[in-house]
């Protein structure tokens, strides 16, 4: 076969090219047609607003020696304060002057007891059945679960030891002031189970966590959530609440799960002018970001509208680069597709 080349002398030459070049020139093209095809086909149908999150192992053969150093560190930590009873706080009471009198009446008894129990050494009653989320926290105990939930406050403060500890402890203190043990059986009422609820799993085995924010458009329930403080404060209780139901599917073991999956509808949400949504979004993404660590694998955003990427703006800066990575925005074309990946 020939095939016919201009000269920059405007001259025709004849190039004699063999078939077989040919036909393998012609297969090389083919394929590389091919490999862009599928890589346009593979390419993400999502817009991510940071760099990919990937859900790191509880395998402690995994974790790197500096982590492995951490863990170790902390679980000390956990171990001296649970066993010298210095994990919460202590509390302390006002007594009215009544009650102070009612304490010098009876001091001389008071001081008679102690005379008979001259001698005696004082007994601190430490609890060594100190939990979160059904784990245990004494980790002499040995339950791999420890080690999970340690790594959660770890990653969350970047395995700074002293500042997952306070972390851990600030959690423990706040469950104990809102009375978390109580939650789950506390009746908050129906109207916002449309607005948000758990159903099924994903591909990963992840609980799925639904948010309908189109849901609190509607102006009577609107009204009902965020019309005062005390039911903006019940909103934040009921949001808990369903938090605490999906982590009751999980299993915390190292190669379990241990993380929920949220997929966020934005679908006819009420717009930025409503202040009450803001300072109660705001509200309970401080709250559940303090207190429920790496407790999300991805954070899926679905029918974005373009004033939410204002919104988003403003809260970027409250939200930390590891929980902001998680954050994937899906455009609505590719609603469907994403979602069934």
């Amino acid at each position: 076969m020939t095939v016919e080349m201009q000269c920059e002398a405007t001259q025709v030459a004849e190039v004699v090219v063999p078939q077989e070049e040919l036909v393998a020139a012609n297969k090389v093209e083919v394929n590389e047609k091919v490999k862009k095809d599928e890589e346009e086909e593979s390419k993400p149908n999502t817009i991510e607003k940071s760099s990919s999150y990937r859900e790191e192992s509880n395998f402690l053969s995994d974790l790197k020696e500096n982590e492995k150093k951490a863990l170790n560190e902390l679980k000390s930590i956990v171990e001296e304060a649970i066993l010298g009873n210095t994990l919460f706080k202590k509390e302390e009471t006002n007594k009215s002057p009544e009650e102070e009198g009612k304490n010098e009446e009876n001091r001389d008894t008071v001081e008679g007891k102690e005379e008979e129990k001259e001698g005696d050494l004082d007994v601190v009653e430490v609890d060594r059945e100190i939990s979160i989320w059904g784990v245990p926290l004494l980790p002499s105990k040995g339950d791999e679960k420890t080690n999970v939930v340690l790594l959660k406050f770890l990653r969350a403060r970047d395995y700074k030891v002293n500042e997952s500890f306070e972390m851990l402890k600030k959690t423990l203190q706040w469950r104990k002031d809102f009375n978390i043990q109580s939650i789950l059986e506390e009746d908050l009422g129906s109207d916002l189970a449309p607005a948000a609820y758990m159903s099924g799993v994903d591909n990963q085995g992840h609980p799925i966590c639904y948010n309908i924010f189109g849901v609190l458009d509607d102006e009577e329930i609107y009204n009902k959530t965020f019309g005062t403080e005390e039911k903006r404060n019940q909103f934040l209780r009921w949001r808990v609440q369903l938090m605490e139901k999906g982590i009751q599917q999980l299993d915390f073991k190292a190669g379990g799960v241990s993380s929920l999956l949220q997929i966020n509808d934005l679908k006819n949400s009420p717009g930025p002018s409503k202040k009450e949504v803001r300072v109660a979004t705001k509200q309970a993404v401080d709250l559940l970001q303090d207190n429920y660590p790496e407790f999300v694998a991805k954070n899926i955003f679905i029918n974005v509208p373009f004033w939410y990427y204002a919104v988003h703006s403003l809260l970027s800066p409250f939200l930390t680069q590891r929980t902001k990575s998680k954050f994937v925005f899906v455009r609505p074309a590719k609603v469907t597709e994403t979602l069934l990946k």
